[in-house]
């Protein structure tokens, strides 16, 4: 165990699992290498053999651990699902071996006992298991009770934070699937997931209450144990604010500010997974829990201190994941719309709604595709497809209260609020919650991003709006360059000069290259658009002459394939030249 596999062979693993999203030749490839070296049965007296496929798995999700596990999880999916229905099953059977989780969690009881020198591979270890458990949850039912000890590792290392979240996770997902539990384990991991809740910080926070609601929610129904928690953090909450109305300079509340943020960020995160107006939490008070969760944390987002704002917005955003109805309080909508509009505002709290946003809408995402799941399951017996289009109906109604704020974000000179802005738009059409061609100008000035990756994205948007309908594109091209000269200025750290409209490298590639070639395989489509771009130069469009360079410098450097291209434009520029070319010699000389 000792024996680190050959980094080589990890570093060729990591680059073979990138294209597991490749074509589907590239594609079958990679699932057939991945199931013959790790998931083909190991013969169980073979030990050396068991423990480097182990070894080989945990170093792959280890060097995945910067990137993201996205082609991993992919790569489990395509291999676990494609069985689903086969009678013999190599891949469940390797996976899911006592022998082979056994082992692993060996591995890790080896390492834990010497912690600081081999934490990365107990932290590889539990995080292969988890994505294992977040693809087929059953391998890891019989191994539940193993893991709940790891719950009380004591966290010195950022390592050692990493495992108890990666074991909540997989607690999480195991615990309801477990065939009547012992009280005592559940107990325990109660316990356990509220000391935790109340020592440390916010990542820990967010992952141990989630546990804690799949454990409450779907097993236990200790829903006592839960109110308990909350009226503590609550009552926190109510005592400071009434101290804050008092006296908001108080000395007291500075003090207490870390209990402050911690209390805005527990309540929040405990209204995301239990929904406290139910009789089993408050009995029969009339009281309306969200409402007063609501008024709570709307006081402490106008607070003078932006950290305390940033908290109560980050409870804000949770409490709406289990309440979306209140995004439509006049108070919401008033409060999320001038964050977002306000040129002066904090960059955190323009984020910070964004990421609410964003968060809300991945939810409504699994939400959705479990109804469908769901609905496959049970579609004779009963109508849940029904209840999945009023869920989407919600979202769609929220979006278009924010839509527009939203957009405007991407005029931003920070790119981590460009970024976010981009998320919600992508996950809101991908959701199909709105209209796509009002988002089209947007991505196509979202396609000239400095930053690849955003370009990418926006670039990917606009070429599955014009699989689904075509001629949108086409339509809001010219919109679509204007608007993408309002980013550059934005972005542009130096005011003096002037926006440039090709890329500052070895190629000089156009900025709005890929709108071009989009539009350059229908002739009449690609004639009119840059038609209408030579037409911005007449003087009676009354252009601004910074953004007639800008688009010079595009219809200079588009990717032209053939000659006819740029001949067109020649022959249209030499027919403007004649005409305004000598009035305008003319009125010089008059």
């Amino acid at each position: 165990i000792e024996q680190p596999t050959f980094p080589k062979i990890t570093e060729m693993c990591v680059k073979m699992i990138r294209r597991v999203n490749d074509e589907e030749g590239i594609k079958k490839l990679v699932n057939e290498t991945f199931q013959k070296l790790w998931f083909t049965p190991t013969l169980h007296h073979d030990k050396e053999a068991m423990t480097r496929k182990i070894l080989n798995i945990t170093d792959v999700v280890a060097a995945c651990r910067d990137t993201g596990y996205d082609w991993f999880e992919q790569l489990l999916q395509n291999l676990l699902k494609s069985e689903e229905d086969a009678s013999y099953k190599p891949v469940k059977k390797a996976a899911g071996s006592d022998f082979q989780i056994t082992k692993t969690k060996t591995n890790m009881g080896n390492y834990s006992d010497n912690k600081g020198v081999n934490s990365g591979r107990l932290v590889a270890c539990i995080t292969t298991l988890f994505l294992f458990s977040k693809i087929r949850p059953q391998l890891m039912v019989k191994h539940a009770m193993t893991m709940q000890p790891y719950l009380t590792t004591k966290c010195s290392t950022q390592n050692d934070f990493m495992v108890i979240c990666n074991v909540a996770k997989i607690l999480e997902l195991v615990v309801p699937l477990m065939e009547h539990p012992s009280e005592t384990f559940l107990a325990t991991i109660e316990e356990d997931l509220m000391k935790l809740i109340i020592k440390y910080g916010m990542t820990v926070v967010q992952y141990c209450v989630s546990c804690l609601g799949a454990v409450v929610n779907k097993v236990t129904q200790n829903y006592k144990f839960v109110w308990a928690c909350f009226n503590r953090y609550y009552g926190a909450l109510s005592k400071l604010k009434n101290q804050h109305q008092e006296d908001p300079n108080s000395t007291i509340l500075t003090a207490n500010k870390p209990a402050l943020l911690r209390s805005l960020f527990t309540v929040g995160a405990l209204c995301r997974h239990f929904d406290f107006d139910q009789e089993d939490f408050k009995g029969n008070s009339k009281v309306n829990i969200k409402d007063k969760v609501l008024e709570l944390l709307m006081y402490f987002t106008k607070h003078s201190d932006e950290e305390v704002q940033t908290k109560a917005i980050i409870g804000l955003g949770f409490a709406f994941i289990q309440h979306p109805s209140l995004m439509f309080e006049q108070e919401v909508k008033t409060l999320y719309n001038s964050i977002l509009s306000d040129k002066n505002c904090s960059v955190n709290l323009k984020i910070q709604v964004l990421k609410n946003l964003q968060t809300y809408l991945q939810e409504e995402d699994t939400r959705m595709q479990q109804a469908d799941r769901d609905w496959k399951k049970v579609a004779k017996q009963e109508d849940l497809k029904e209840m999945g289009d009023i869920s989407s109906g919600m979202s769609s109604s929220i979006m278009q209260l924010y839509l527009k704020q939203v957009l405007e974000a991407f005029f931003h000179n920070q790119s981590s609020v460009r970024h976010f802005a981009l998320n919600v738009i992508a996950l809101t059409l991908n959701q199909g919650l709105i209209h796509p061609v009002q988002c089209v100008p947007y991505l196509i000035a979202m396609g000239t991003d400095p930053e690849p990756s955003m370009r990418n994205k926006a670039d990917q948007q606009l070429v599955e709006i014009d699989k689904k309908y075509a001629g949108f594109i086409h339509m809001k091209a010219v919109a679509g360059m204007k608007m993408s000269y309002q980013v550059q200025q934005a972005i542009n750290t130096c005011p003096k000069d002037p926006v440039r409209g090709f890329r500052h490298d070895e190629s000089s590639s156009a900025l709005c290259s890929h709108l071009y070639s989009m539009i350059r395989g229908n002739r009449q489509h690609r004639r009119a658009f840059l038609i209408s771009l030579l037409n911005l130069f007449d003087d009676t469009a009354k252009t601004e002459v910074n953004m007639l360079l800008y688009i010079a410098d595009n219809l200079a450097c588009f990717p032209y394939q053939t000659q006819e291209e740029p001949l067109f434009i020649m022959h249209h520029i030499d027919i403007t030249l004649s005409v305004s070319g000598s009035n305008l010699l003319q009125s010089f000389k008059e």
